[in-house]
């Protein structure tokens, strides 16, 4: 028998330590054709998803997905993301968290290739990896937009509200 990944276990658990601690707790997923989240929502191929218990509803976390009902502008969406889509999980105040590999469900040719574009690739064959995501910095003035504008720009993880 194959054995489990860790990655789903690890999921449940942070999700559990950010609500025990009045956290909110998110993910950021890699969206493919697997994934059914509202289209509209999705940048640069993910997207990230607020998984708090006042954000969803019949909320489970599964070792192959995670499936759960949310309101996007009002309308309620049936939400289903693969565990091997998903690349992090973490607390929107405090940015604590933990990155985790995607593993693309499409297909094993493509993998390569979304390698060298993935923002978090954190294995968890590590257990110290975590990710500590930071809010930006109030005071900031135009001039450091247009510095920021002429730097090529990063992927970033953005947070759902």
């Amino acid at each position: 028998m194959a054995e489990i990944s860790t990655k789903p276990y690890m999921l449940r658990a942070l999700h559990e330590w950010c609500t025990d601690n009045g956290y909110t707790p998110q993910i950021v997923v890699q969206v493919d054709v697997n994934t059914l989240v509202p289209p509209g929502h999705v940048h640069d191929g993910q997207i990230t998803l607020n998984i708090g218990s006042l954000a969803t509803n019949r909320l489970v976390i599964g070792n192959e997905s995670i499936e759960f009902q949310a309101r996007f502008n009002g309308v309620t969406e049936n939400l289903y993301v693969p565990i091997d889509t998903v690349s992090a999980i973490y607390a929107r105040e405090t940015g604590a968290g933990m990155g985790f590999e995607v593993v693309s469900s499409v297909s094993t040719e493509t993998s390569s290739q979304d390698t060298s574009s993935k923002s978090l690739q954190i294995a968890l064959d590590t257990p110290q990896s975590s990710v500590q995501l930071s809010q930006p910095k109030a005071g900031h003035s135009d001039a450091d937009d247009t510095l920021k504008s002429s730097v090529k720009k990063r992927p970033k993880l953005t947070i759902v509200k």
